[in-house]
């Protein structure tokens, strides 16, 4: 028992330089976030630049999340926001996981390299792209419509690739199994893939609906019509509006993270690993 006592008391003491560094990163990583949220509720009368930062507000208040949400038309940036983020997600659910099946279950010529040169694209930069995106939604009539906010997402290779790896991660079996059964392919991917790789499309869900909501470049470049901004463009906004009050800024911008935070706590049990294999009886 004391060589067990000792040994553990060994470990620990070997891992207090990692703790030590994992609570530094961690207070690095927390602290804008927990200083944002402290400037929003600050009153005006607590200077936010003094030189002797003050994390508490001294007088803490909520007339900064009225104003902006009375003063402001945050109400239909959240909505644009949301509605964006929302289709966006169901459409690259859909079209990443039909271009995901026939790359991970089916044989044909050239799936391979068509896949890797899928991958390949994930280190071309947006700002790249962005140009003769630009130009093809302008041609398609898509400047200053939801359709254009959504056109350049509504299909991701990182979200062919992950998908991928979760459907061929399901045992043959029962896709064999589905076959007997009378399936036809796309019955296999409905029935089947789906629900087996249901963590896997969780996690993409949830990425992507974070992306969505925190994109700004794209919404900039696309919508100039105040009553088609999202939330990024409209907090952008609020910096005109305000006459650089970063106290409104602080609030509009802890009131964006809502919806993300409220999303990740009741998805996050979903993104966990499974086993396919576990429908399956050897």
């Amino acid at each position: 028992m004391k060589n067990k006592k000792l040994k553990s008391s060994s470990n620990i003491l070997n891992n207090i330089p990692q703790f030590i560094l994992l609570i530094a990163i961690a207070t690095l990583t927390v602290f804008p976030l927990l200083w944002l949220i402290s400037t929003a509720f600050k009153s005006p009368t607590e200077n936010i630049f003094q030189s002797v930062p003050q994390l508490l507000p001294s007088q803490p208040t909520l007339d900064n999340f009225i104003k902006v949400w009375k003063n402001s038309r945050f109400d239909l940036y959240l909505w644009n926001s949301f509605l964006v983020a929302s289709v966006t997600v169901i459409l690259n659910l859909l079209f990443c996981s039909l271009a995901a099946f026939p790359l991970s279950r089916l044989d044909f010529k050239g799936r391979d390299p068509i896949f890797w040169a899928i991958v390949g694209t994930t280190m071309i930069p947006f700002q790249i792209t962005m140009i003769p995106l630009y130009i093809l939604a302008v041609q398609l009539n898509l400047k200053n419509t939801y359709a254009g906010l959504i056109f350049p997402y509504v299909i991701s290779a990182f979200g062919i690739f992950l998908l991928r790896q979760a459907f061929q991660s399901v045992p043959k079996e029962m896709e064999e199994a589905a076959r007997m059964d009378g399936c036809s392919s796309m019955g296999i991917w409905w029935h089947v893939m789906l629900p087996a790789a249901r963590p896997a499309l969780t996690t993409l869900a949830v990425f992507t609906f974070v992306a969505m909501w925190g994109d700004f470049l794209w919404p900039l470049v696309i919508v100039d019509k105040a009553e088609l901004y999202t939330l990024p463009r409209g907090i952008a906004s609020l910096a005109s509006a305000f006459s650089e009050d970063w106290r409104l800024i602080a609030a509009g911008s802890a009131i964006s993270m809502l919806p993300v935070f409220i999303v990740f706590v009741f998805l996050q049990r979903y993104i966990i690993p499974t086993e396919a294999s576990i429908g399956v009886k050897g």
